[in-house]
């Protein structure tokens, strides 16, 4: 109680902190960025505005030559985290910054508005954002989960992930502010019995990728080559020895693709589909589709700098007959706890259809839950 205690305390003492440095920080950054527009293109604007790391450019009235290597100069600066481009002009901007001044910059944009990351090797941020409400997302998390309907392994399961999305190499398309990234994508999904005396493990699911995406203003999109393969537990086993209960080995690679595009206020649609070309079992039937919205509010509370995020994510499988699978995820996150980009959620969950745990994919779950989420 005593070390909770002091870690508390010892929270509430460095938020302040943090946040002066921040503030410091991104008064360098918008001086540092001044000075190299004005060195290396001869443009004077003096009021760029930064937060988080974000430089907002007003290049409403630059030449599309200027603007794009603008955007490359400013991509280039220690620190910075992202760029967004705003077709405002200089003093628009700065009117609209001060009128919105709780907008983070975590990459919500307005219409007018479209946001370039830094580029490189091992470059910061993500073209595809997160799909948050995808059970197989690759990201960091523990979730408990009250099953509602009889699953494979009692009713109180705990779910955790261990994964990321890691982007190796980011470029321009040209002198375009167009962008391209290419990486591994990686995750393990693992699920234990909490009525079990020791916690058994149930399952575990593995996922490994090479994906690449692209960005052009408020449109991304995301495909990867992937292969999962799906293991139960030994405890699991040896409680089902006696029962008629029959392993699968299942093995598989596939390909896959989806599109996604950014409305204005947080507001995100994105849809797609797959195919398997090696299965085990090889009686697995090949092509499935996924869609959902999202929202991530722009606006956060600033008395605990947290702001609402919700999420719906729908999944067909032709192996399933096309029956619709529903993950629904209603939260906030916290955006004092994002450093180095990383971002922590808390999460309410729902789901509705056939279980994600692959050695269980055909069995009909429905449950409930909570979780945290954290992001890199």
């Amino acid at each position: 109680m005593v070390y909770l205690r002091f870690i508390a305390v010892l929270g509430v003492m460095l938020m302040p902190v943090y946040a002066h440095a921040t503030t410091q920080d991104d008064s360098y950054i918008a001086g540092y960025a001044a000075g190299v527009l004005k060195h290396d293109l001869k443009l004077d604007i003096p009021s760029l505005m930064v937060r988080d790391g974000v430089i907002t450019l007003p290049a409403g009235s630059l030449e599309a030559d200027d603007r794009a290597k603008a955007v490359q100069l400013l991509a280039e600066i220690p620190g910075v985290n992202a760029v967004k481009v705003s077709d405002a002009s200089s003093q628009q901007t700065v009117d609209d910054a001060s009128k919105s001044a709780q907008i983070a910059g975590d990459g919500t944009v307005s219409s007018t508005e479209s946001i370039i990351l830094p580029t490189g090797l091992l470059p910061k941020g993500h073209l595809f954002k997160p799909l948050l409400a995808d059970p197989r997302w690759a990201h960091f998390s523990a979730s408990y989960r009250n099953y509602l309907s009889n699953n494979f392994d009692g009713r109180n399961i705990g779910s955790v992930s261990f994964g990321e999305t890691i982007p190796f190499y980011r470029s321009n398309f040209g002198k375009s502010t167009v962008q391209w990234e290419a990486g591994l994508q990686a995750g393990v999904f693992s699920d234990f019995n909490l009525d079990a005396s020791s916690s058994d493990l149930v399952n575990t699911d593995f996922i490994a990728s090479v994906y690449s995406s692209i960005r052009a203003g408020q449109f991304s999109a995301f495909g990867r080559i992937y292969h999962q393969s799906s293991h139960l537990g030994d405890e699991f086993l040896l409680r089902k020895v006696n029962t008629k209960f029959e392993r699968v080995n299942l093995s598989y690679e596939g390909a896959d693709l989806r599109l996604s595009y950014e409305f204005p206020y947080g507001v995100r649609v994105y849809g797609g589909g797959g195919g398997l070309f090696h299965r085990e079992p090889s009686a697995l039937k090949i092509w499935s589709t996924q869609y959902g919205v999202e929202f991530r509010s722009p606006w956060r509370f600033d008395f605990a700098s947290i702001r609402p995020i919700m999420a719906v994510d729908i999944k067909n499988f032709d192996e399933n007959n096309w029956n619709t699978d529903v993950s629904a995820r209603a939260g906030v996150e916290f955006d004092n706890l994002q450093v180095l980009g990383r971002k922590l959620q808390l999460l309410t969950e729902y789901f509705n259809g056939f279980s994600p745990s692959g050695q269980f994919y055909k069995d009909k779950v429905e449950y409930i839950g909570v979780g945290a989420h954290f992001y890199f």
